[in-house]
Formats: structure tokens, sequence, C-alpha cells
């Protein structure tokens, strides 16, 4: 039990997928602009990361290696990928029109986010069974969804704030999140002792 309550605070702090790994910059920086949106696309992006990985572990475990198909993986978990995101799109789009208006262009986008992908290929570098593959995706979006939101929480601060108008807009971005990315290195002192 200890092991993957571990692997959950490594994968979501740690080992963040944004701030560490450099995943889903792209997302990070277009949908952050308001809090609502950023949770909108965190919970989306959640739901994408976990059943994918899922799907992918068991693709991976009992169709790519057993048969020696490893150099479609690529492909394959895109697919996938893809699968879910359809699924999200449309669960979304009925469940809260204003939501789905809100997120817009990023929502289809989270099929080729690369922190999706990321995370279904660090499962197979790892070698996990099917519960650490999963709690670690899980926990992996979970550390997404809180960067997304604390950063959004920041920018909304920061579009009331003086800013000189040469760091105005994305530059001041930049920075915030460069110090963001260092307050989350402060976890990697964590120990077990």
């Amino acid at each position: 039990m200890k092991e993957y309550v571990l692997l959950m605070v490594s994968a979501a702090l740690v080992n963040n997928v944004i701030l560490a790994r450099f995943l889903g910059l792209c997302s990070f920086m277009g949908v952050t602009t308001r809090i609502d949106t950023a949770v909108g696309m965190g919970l989306a992006t959640t739901f994408v990361i976990t059943v994918s990985s899922m799907a992918d572990w068991a693709v991976e475990t009992y169709l790519l290696q057993p048969f020696g198909l490893g150099y479609l993986r690529t492909v394959t978990f895109i697919l996938v990928i893809a699968a879910a995101v359809q699924f999200t799109e449309l669960t979304v789009k009925k469940v809260s029109p204003p939501l789905f208006q809100m997120l817009g262009i990023y929502l289809p986008l989270i099929t080729t986010n690369c922190a999706v992908l990321g995370v279904a290929l660090l499962l197979v570098e790892g070698k996990m069974g099917f519960l650490a593959a999963t709690l670690f995706a899980f926990a992996s979006s979970l550390g997404y969804s809180l960067v997304m939101v604390m950063f959004a929480g920041l920018r909304e601060r920061l579009a009331l704030a003086d800013v000189p108008r040469l760091f105005a807009g994305p530059p001041i971005g930049f920075i915030v999140a460069s110090l963001l990315a260092l307050a989350f290195m402060g976890f990697s002192g964590m120990s077990t002792n």
C-alpha cells in the first residue's frame, strides 16, 4: 500500500507532467486564463488520461508485447486516445454545453496533447502492473489538473497586476510558470524516512 501512495505522490507532485516533464504546455498556456476553464480542461484531461492509459496498458500487455508489435505502439496509443477524447467530447457537450463552448478547440486537441501520450508511454517504460499503471495515470492527471488550476489562479491575478509593458502577456506567464516549477522542485526533497 505504501508503494502505491509513494507512486501517486511522485506522479502528481515530484514528477509533475507539466512542471517536471514539460508535457502538455500548449493547453497549459492556452486554457489557463480563467479558473473555470482550467478546471473543466483538467477534469476532461484527467478522465482521458486515466481511461486511455488503462486501455493502452491492456493493448500493450495483451496485443503488442505478445505478438512483437512494439513498433505500432505510438500509432495504437494515439487511436485509443482519440477514441477516449471523442467519448469525452460527446459527454461534455451533452452534460455542460457552456463548458463545451468555453473549452472550444482545446477539447478535441486533447487527442494531440503530448501529456496524454506521454503518460501512456511512461507506463510502458515503467513496466507497471495494471493497478500501479492506473494509479500512476490517475495521479499524473491529478497533478496536471492541480497545476492548471493553480496557474489559472495566478494568471487571473496577473491580469489585474501592473506588469511592465515589456513583460505583459505570455512573457510574465512563462516567468510565473518557471517560478511554479521551482516551487514544485521542493517536493523532490521528500523522502520516505
